[in-house]
This record gives structure tokens, sequence and C-alpha cells, in this order.
């Protein structure tokens, strides 16, 4: 018998836990202030994601995914791409979304159940928020194929979590993206669990990354906790989408240090102690430590970033709490583009016309 192919999948690393150096700095890691931009993001996602959970708690929102733990993969990914790309995300990328000019007001909007928090002042070509797990990375294809066809240099970035990979929704997606050589790039992050779903127990394969091999596009897996790793593999599969180089997937190893979401408790499924040791990994005090090191950052500049960030956001939260409710008549006037005659009546009897 004789061997006809042989795969292997590329891990990286670039800052280790302890905030080390142990592989080559990428070239936009080279100038400390430029480190120093990602990681004043990382802190206001973390102080953005705390007054979430707070106005949860107290009633003030709705249900809530944090992405307590995710700040690496969400500013890794988002510092990666140009303005015309196109964002496809599921519910745990608000920091992304921030990034690519979502404001803190549109956010608390949306999870206060106030569509208008979709209605985005910055990137007017991302798509909305998906909830149904995997169903968006067929739209990132159909995306995609749009801008081949129309030999645009741009490319579109489906963000997916470990428990997409186990639909049927990824693996037609993967698989028309990889037939058609399209430029999408799969950002992956496997933060772990799927709800109380553990990483072992959705599938058998090694790593998720090695699962677009048999869609014959490239793969590799990276340190999700290293924002420096994240950034590099991005920059380099986004270049390859818009050049034509087709799709890339990028499994981004983390930990949820949140509940799945505030609907959840994770103590019911989730040892301590496993908890306990993914916080050592902590992308921001890694990115931290590295840049304190480096004599880019100290206690000042600290407490300074700290105190805008948590300004800003109660700033965002009063502004979302200031702002007057949705009336029945929005549920009209932005469903279609033409009110179909059939609703006329039903607009005017729940607007008290009739």
């Amino acid at each position: 018998m004789s061997v006809v192919a042989r795969f292997e999948i590329r891990y990286l690393q670039i800052l280790d836990p302890q905030g080390n150096v142990v592989a080559p700095l990428p070239e936009f890691a080279h100038a400390p202030q430029r480190l120093v931009a990602l990681y004043r993001w990382m802190v206001l996602m973390r102080a953005y994601d705390a007054k979430a959970i707070a106005l949860q708690r107290t009633g003030q929102i709705n249900t809530f995914a944090s992405l307590l733990g995710h700040e690496a993969v969400n500013t890794g990914v988002a510092s990666a791409m140009d303005k015309d790309d196109v964002f496809l995300m599921t519910y745990r990328e608000n920091g992304v979304q921030l990034m690519r000019g979502v404001t803190l007001k549109e956010l608390f909007l949306y999870w206060g159940g106030d569509e208008r928090g979709s209605d985005y002042a910055g990137p007017r070509g991302d798509f909305a928020i998906c909830i149904t797990i995997a169903a968006h990375a067929a739209h990132a294809v159909g995306a995609a194929y749009a801008m081949k066809l129309r030999r645009e240099p741009r490319a579109a970035v489906c963000a997916l979590g470990d428990g997409a990979t186990s639909k049927g929704d990824f693996y037609e997606a993967i698989n028309a993206a990889g037939a058609w050589k399209l430029p999408v790039v799969f950002a992956l992050t496997n933060n772990q669990w799927a709800i109380s779903v553990p990483r072992a127990k959705q599938s058998a394969a090694q790593t998720l990354a090695q699962k677009a091999i048999a869609a014959g596009i490239e793969c590799l897996q990276v340190d999700g906790n290293d924002v420096i790793a994240v950034r590099h593999a991005m920059d380099e599969a986004l270049e390859r989408a818009r050049s034509g180089g087709g799709p890339t997937l990028i499994e981004m190893l983390t930990y949820r240090l949140s509940d799945h979401t505030t609907a959840d408790d994770a103590t019911r499924y989730r040892n301590p102690d496993e908890v306990a040791e993914a916080w050592k990994r902590d992308p921001i005090v890694r990115l931290r430590t590295y840049l304190t090191a480096a004599g880019a950052w100290n206690k000042a500049a600290e407490d300074a970033l700290l105190k805008d960030c948590n300004e800003q956001v109660q700033a965002a939260a009063q502004a979302y709490l200031d702002t007057p409710p949705p009336t029945a008549k929005q549920m009209f006037d932005h469903l279609y583009a033409q009110l179909p005659a059939v609703l006329h009546k039903q607009r005017a009897a729940a607007l008290g016309d009739d």
C-alpha cells in the first residue's frame, strides 16, 4: 500500500503566557505603539463586557454573550481587516464590531432588544449578528463569491466557534469556498466549550483546523490568547484571499472564561480548577507584561486607560438607557422596503389608526 498524500497542521505562537517572545516578531509588532493601540482596544472590550453583564443582571438589557477571554481573538481579527472587507459574526465578536466602527451605544441597544442597534453607524457592509450556529458560514461564501465575480480586492471574514464546526452548514461552506477558491477567511475561535459540551466530545479530530484539509483550503492553528499571533495569521490569510490565493481557516485556541451567556451557569459542568488554569493565560495580562518589560507601558498609563475606558462605557450605557424604546411602528416600517398591502391594516391597528 502506498501513501498518496501527507498533511500537517502548523501552530503559531509569538508571545508565551508569561509575555516572552518565543518566535520572530512580525513587522507590525516591531513598533511598540502599534501594540499599545491593540492593548487599549482589549482593555476597552473588557470594560464593555463587565458593564454589559452588570446591565443584564439588573434587568436593563437582555441575555448577553460575554467575550471575556476572547479579547486577543477579537482584536487580532479586527486589526488585520480593511474597511472594505466584510465581517460575518456570531454573538461573541462585539470587540471586532467596536474596532470596525460600531458604537458602544449601538451594542447596548442590540442586547437590549432594540434592532436599531443593528443599524450600524460605521461598517455598513458588515452583516448583523447571527444567532443560528454556523448559518452565516454559507452567507460568507455568498459574499466572497460576489467579490470574486466582481474582481474586487477584498475579503469576507467569517467568525465561528468550535461548536459550529459540528454543523453541516460549516462543512458545506468550506467545501464551496475551497472548490471555488473564494476570498474568505474562516476565523475559528476554539474556546473549548459549545455551551456545556466540551471540545473532546464535539469531535474526534485531533485539531479543528484539519477539517479544512478535506476542503482543500489552507489552515493553521494559533494561540488565541496571543494577539500578535492572531493578527499575523490574519494578515497573511487576508493577503492571500485578496490576491486570489483562496480561502484560509485559522483555528484560534483560547478559553471561554465566562458562562456561555448570562442564561447559563457554567459551574454546573466545568471544573473550577480548569477555569483557574485558563486565567493564567489571560490575553490582556500577557500583552501588558510584554509591553511593560519593553518599556512601552507603566502603571500611570494603565490607570489612565482604565479611567478612560470606564468613562466611555458608562457614557454609552447611559445614552442607551436614555434612548426612548422603539414603537410598534418600527416592525412594519423597517421589515420591508415596501410594506405589502396585506399588512397595512395590521399596521393601522397596531398604531391605533383604525
